[in-house]
């Protein structure tokens, strides 16, 4: 019997390519950089995904990652990386400031509360993530919430999921659903951590071999018929 979500938020419950968008076209306006093209977009979005893989993996540290990948983007795109430091100031402020729910989270979140216990495990910085969860009401509706830069230590890490536990106290790990989009973060420190394992798959990609998964959704709703509870109550 599942008691306890642990939900990603970006990527999961929000949508994370909306916001770094917004975010970044209001930092080149604001930093008078001209326009930021999709391709533009793109290659940053990538170059971002491989600062963040290579966190989890522990070679670098957070502020190597928020400061060295636009350092690394304005030298590719000709302009100066010393506007890494502020620009990333800026951006993590304006990161909170868009707030898309992934396939109607908020309902679900709300529907689920007081019938499961229900947490955000994220790896986003303490500034984006606390405005983003306050903006969205997220930060309200759920039990608590779990921040890597607090608690000095990224998902996948056992040192994350440890403090995780033990902040939510006696559990039994079996009945801990990590809910994520991502392989190597979520899921792969789920199931280090022996948690159940639920991979947010809306593209449908194919489950990489030997990564033995609880669930796969594609939309976030199927979650409710994981946790196979009783039915609400008219009244409720």
């Amino acid at each position: 019997m599942i008691e306890v979500i642990l939900w990603d938020v970006d990527g999961t419950l929000l949508d994370f390519l909306a916001a770094e968008k917004a975010a970044m076209e209001e930092c080149f306006a604001h930093f008078g950089l001209g326009e930021l093209t999709p391709e533009r977009l793109a290659r940053y979005s990538a170059l971002n995904r491989v600062y963040w893989q290579r966190l989890e993996r522990g070679e670098i540290t957070k502020p190597q990652v928020l400061v060295g990948r636009f350092q690394e983007f304005f030298a590719g795109e000709g302009f100066s990386p010393d506007l890494a430091e502020p620009f990333n100031a800026r951006y993590q402020e304006k990161l909170g400031d868009t707030v898309c729910f992934q396939d109607g989270a908020d309902k679900l979140v709300a529907r689920l509360k007081g019938r499961v216990r229900q947490y955000a495990a994220t790896n986003g910085t303490r500034t984006a993530q606390e405005r983003k969860l306050s903006k969205s009401g997220l930060d309200r509706m759920l039990d608590g919430v779990f921040i890597s830069e607090l608690l000095g230590a990224e998902k996948p890490s056992s040192v994350f999921f440890d403090q995780v536990l033990e902040a939510i106290g006696p559990v039994e790990r079996k009945n801990i659903l990590m809910v994520g989009d991502s392989l190597t973060s979520d899921m792969a420190g789920g199931l280090a951590a022996g948690l159940q394992c639920c991979w947010y798959n809306p593209k449908k990609l194919p489950v990489p071999e030997g990564m033995k998964l609880d669930y796969v959704i594609s939309d976030l709703n199927e979650v409710e018929s994981i946790l196979n509870l009783p039915p609400l109550s008219p009244l409720s």
